[in-house]
């Protein structure tokens, strides 16, 4: 027996239509490159996005055509979000943190036939002009005003594409099955790969990330996504407010900036924030120099890296409640979520940290298991650890034309890549990559657990650690710091702070000090580059 409930279609395009009626005076305010200030609302934005559909038309795209964005986070990205998917087409993010041999192969392989762009792009896209194929055409995201030069062929300026469009835009009936949005992971080992989201697991993932366990987003909060647009759909944020009408920050191409970002939180009374744990390093190191203070700020969630229980501490001084967010681009993101249970907050400061630096708590939506080298389901007993694997209505079955790799076991789960440990609380505790754990004398370390140990030190600003071959144990840990402005710590002290803190045998032999540590696209720490860079290091 069938139930007899209504089947609408699950389609960003029902987000965009509830938040124009139900909130068309909640606020979108972006820093841009033409604009240090611009204001905007739900209603004006999708009143454009109309306009921009009617021009995505008259340019000739086709359904499922992919059409590419290499754009900061703001109101015309916003734009673009809507105006794409909801049309038909499929909105292509690319990372512009990608080295250009790598964004010249992602456009080639998603086929795209329209990029539309910052100019603070153009140079990358001049240089590749010539290798990208299928490309029709470029749209630059600024005004007539301040339309730069350029040599691509076939140039328009966004704000004149779309001021002649009419306001009205009959949407098409879409399948929630249709292809919505596209993301290429960062392809740390070998090619990216592309992960293709679909309406119906896009509105999935933004019911289940705005539960009161997780974002929460609502018509009182103001948010702020420094996590980037052009990385994971800015975690689901851009479809999540949308949702609950809850006012949107866009920080633009000031992401970085801790003193943009302090001012926009204090003028624009930003009451939530996401974004990875170098985003929030540069914002507290502004508060202390500075003697600013983020008053309106209550949370902010971290996810990308691994929380240092010393960026936790100097946020809970400000009163700032930060929060773990775990997932991957081909969840959608976000897997897991760092809210305590209500009889943890009465624990002990230290046993309290320790639930509160774990990756989360794992959220409805998504099932998770972690397993042996002979896929033997382990123990949710938050001490053995195995192979994390995942499987749900928002995670990926597979990468875009790469339909028969393997990206699935023969059973349906997702191998993450990860190694973790799950408690009997659904507590998620990520120890390593698969590629990057250290065997030492037959035993695990986790590379992860030293690191965040060591980033406790006053003196370090950021810490990696690596295995590096050794005679007797096979492998051991090579600690890699780069020190505090204005401090000079002795390797010996570093390596005796560790003692008391992790185990006594996975305390490093050796400390190297660098100038910066090589951080993949999507802003982690790039493991791969470092054993290039220690690759004749020995013991």
């Amino acid at each position: 027996m069938l139930g007899q409930m209504m089947d609408d279609a699950l389609t960003i395009t029902s987000i965009m239509k509830f938040a124009m009626k139900v909130f068309p005076d909640t606020e979108i305010v972006s820093v841009t490159g033409d604009n240090p200030r611009h204001r905007s609302t739900f209603g004006k934005a999708f009143t454009r996005v109309h306009q921009l559909a009617n021009a995505l038309s008259k340019l000739g795209c086709a359904p499922g055509d992919r059409i590419a964005t290499l754009a900061w986070n703001d109101y015309r990205h916003f734009e673009l979000y809507y105006g794409i998917s909801c049309s038909g087409y499929v909105c292509h993010t690319i990372n512009p943190r990608l080295f250009p041999e790598q964004v010249s192969y992602i456009v080639n392989h998603a086929e795209d036939q329209w990029i539309f762009v910052d100019p603070a792009f153009l140079p990358m896209l001049e240089q590749l002009q010539a290798e990208l194929k299928t490309v029709r055409g470029f749209v630059v995201l600024t005004s007539k005003a301040a339309m730069p030069e350029t040599s691509l062929n076939n140039v328009r300026c966004y704000e004149e594409l779309i001021e002649a469009e009419a306001d009205s835009f009959t949407w098409p009936e879409l399948d929630e099955n249709s292809a919505s949005s596209l993301c290429y992971t960062s392809g740390t080992t070998g090619n990216p790969k592309g992960v293709l989201y679909s309406h119906r697991s896009t509105v999935l993932h933004c019911l289940g990330t705005n539960t009161k366990d997780t974002l929460a987003l609502a018509p009182d909060e103001t948010i702020m996504p420094v996590v980037p647009m052009f990385h994971v759909n800015a975690w689901g944020s851009v479809y999540g407010a949308a949702m609950a009408g809850t006012k949107l920050v866009f920080p633009g191409p000031k992401m970085g900036d801790g003193e943009t970002l302090a001012t926009l939180i204090n003028e624009e009374g930003v009451t939530f924030a996401l974004g990875v744990p170098t985003v929030w390093l540069a914002l507290v190191n502004y508060l202390q120099e500075s003697g600013s203070k983020v008053e309106s700020l209550q949370r902010l969630v971290v996810g990308g890296a691994a929380c240092p229980r010393s960026l936790m501490e100097a946020m809970d001084a400000y009163n700032v409640d930060m929060h773990v967010g775990w997932g991957m681009t081909e969840m959608s993101p976000l897997g897991t979520y760092n809210t305590l249970l209500p009889w943890m907050h009465d624990l002990p400061e230290d046993e309290k940290f320790a639930y509160r630096l774990k990756a989360g708590r794992l959220i409805y939506g998504v099932e998770m298991r972690i397993v042996d080298e002979e896929v033997n389901e382990l123990a949710w007993d938050g001490k053995v650890s195995g192979r994390l694997q995942v499987r749900g209505p928002w995670i990926c079955k597979s990468y875009y034309k790469l339909e028969d790799s393997d990206a699935h076991l023969p059973d349906g789960w997702f191998d993450t890549g990860d190694v973790a440990t799950i408690d009997q609380y659904g507590f998620m505790q990520i120890t390593d990559r698969t590629k990057d754990v250290i065997k030492s004398g037959g035993e695990w370390i986790s590379s992860i657990d030293v690191e965040n140990a060591a980033m406790g030190h006053e003196d370090v600003a950021e810490a990696a650690v690596i295995g590096v071959p050794h005679p007797k144990w096979t492998e051991r840990p090579l600690l890699v710091v780069v020190k505090r402005p204005g401090s000079e710590p002795q390797k010996a002290d570093l390596l005796g702070y560790l003692d008391g803190k992790i185990a006594k045998w996975w305390i490093p032999e050796d400390c190297v000090f660098v100038e910066e540590i090589p951080h993949t696209a999507t802003g982690k720490v790039s493991k791969k580059d470092l054993r290039e860079l220690f690759a004749d290091y020995s013991y």
